[in-house]
């Protein structure tokens, strides 16, 4: 038997909210679980020790059993979440759901390579800018896109909340020049017992638009957070 996933929840379908599959209707799978603590995280419930009383080891052939119900058995998109999902032995889980029609797209910082990251649909690379007091292993971060195969859509998204930030997205633009890159507009409030500052939100939102369109960064696509724009910071039932 495999080892249990460390699993914070899953809900769906939904809409991804973020990065190159935005818009996509999906279930979402949410490890639990970081080696980060960004001073912006918006899933602390999935990140923090003090909410380990709500987490549970699951059987990947478990994990997949409940993407099937709430699917209702329809193949479609699976997105690997967290906290860290790096961190978790998710690689049966992928090998389960593919077989059956299904493709696994995942998001991390970028700070654990896997092997199995080959076998993705879709790899986002988020590595966290000065605004999350999170430093940067550079060096560890392509080993991530090293690892990864011919198969699978690789690419980068940077929050960005303000100078710095922008400043840290154009040395990882000069890093990684194949890879896409996004980047999103971050979220100032992100505790989920208040109400999201859409306005402040889509202020830095347009702050981030302009910029880039004036310094003609053709290559730099901007992003809003949808899922935070659609349902502010109510978490998922």
């Amino acid at each position: 038997m495999s080892k249990p996933i460390n699993l914070c929840e899953i809900f769906g379908p939904t809409i991804q909210g973020e990065g190159a599959q935005m818009g996509r209707p999906t279930i979402f799978v949410r490890t639990a679980g970081c080696d980060y603590r960004c001073s912006w995280c918006d899933t602390l419930y999935a990140v923090d020790t003090d909410h380990a009383k709500d987490w549970r080891k699951v059987q990947s052939v478990d994990v997949m059993a409940e993407i099937e119900r709430l699917s209702q058995n329809t193949p479609m998109s699976v997105t690997l979440s967290g906290g860290n999902p790096a961190m978790q032995p998710l690689e049966d889980l992928i090998d389960l759901g593919q077989a059956k029609g299904y493709d696994f797209s995942m998001e991390t910082q970028g700070s654990l390579p896997r092997d199995w990251f080959a076998k993705l649909d879709n790899l986002t690379l988020s590595p966290k800018g000065p605004s999350s007091g999170v430093e940067t292993n550079w060096e560890i971060l392509s080993e991530c896109i090293e690892v990864t195969g011919d198969k699978t859509n690789t690419s980068l998204k940077i929050v960005i909340f303000d100078e710095a930030d922008y400043e840290y997205a154009k040395f990882a633009a000069k890093l990684f020049p194949h890879l896409p890159l996004y980047l999103q507009a971050g979220n100032h409030m992100v505790d989920d017992t208040q109400d999201a500052d859409i306005p402040g939100v889509l202020n830095r939102l347009r702050w981030l638009a302009e910029k880039v369109a004036e310094d003609r960064w053709q290559e730099a696509c901007v992003l809003p957070q949808l899922h935070v724009l659609t349902w502010g910071n109510k978490r998922a039932a």
